[in-house]
């Protein structure tokens, strides 16, 4: 199984945001910045995870990202069965090709249970675990990456 582009970015958003020290908010785009994801990703990202209670947003002046008490409770097996949704690892019922042998097929059951025990797994890990040493301090450590040449940071 792999998770989407979309649940990776997230889970590092939600990462990321775990170890900001406070009352200090990180922005959408240092957040972009600091994990090498585009800026468009990273805020679609945040958009929902704030739909999900797991991020709260300020706009304006001195705005920014800060994760909810909920946010770090959460389970990675929660946030990922939300963010993939409750897709079957196979199509077997879809409309354009649906299987000729999902009647009597035992791959499909077979598939839903690692798909479950993969989830399980993840349900044993809470996103304030996740970010526990050595990963917190790296996390912490990540900084903009310098534009090729110039010293400046990369817009």
């Amino acid at each position: 199984m792999r998770l989407t582009a979309f649940t990776d970015i997230s889970l590092r958003i939600v990462m990321r945001l775990a170890v900001v020290s406070g009352d200090e908010l990180l922005t959408t785009r240092a957040a972009a910045d600091v994990l090498a994801i585009p800026y468009t990703h990273a805020a679609k990202a945040v958009s929902r995870l704030s739909e999900m209670g797991l991020v709260e947003t300020r706009r304006g002046r001195g705005g920014g990202l800060q994760l909810t008490a909920a946010g770090r409770q959460a389970t990675v097996g929660s946030i990922v069965r939300r963010l993939e949704g409750e897709h079957e690892v196979v199509g077997c019922e879809d409309a354009l090709l649906p299987c000729p042998l999902r009647a009597a097929c035992r791959l499909r059951g077979a598939l839903r249970q690692a798909q479950e025990a993969f989830y399980a797994s993840l349900d044993t890990l809470t996103v304030d675990a996740l970010v526990t040493g050595p990963t917190g301090p790296v996390l912490l450590g990540l900084s903009v990456p310098p534009r090729s040449g110039t010293g400046e940071p990369a817009l």
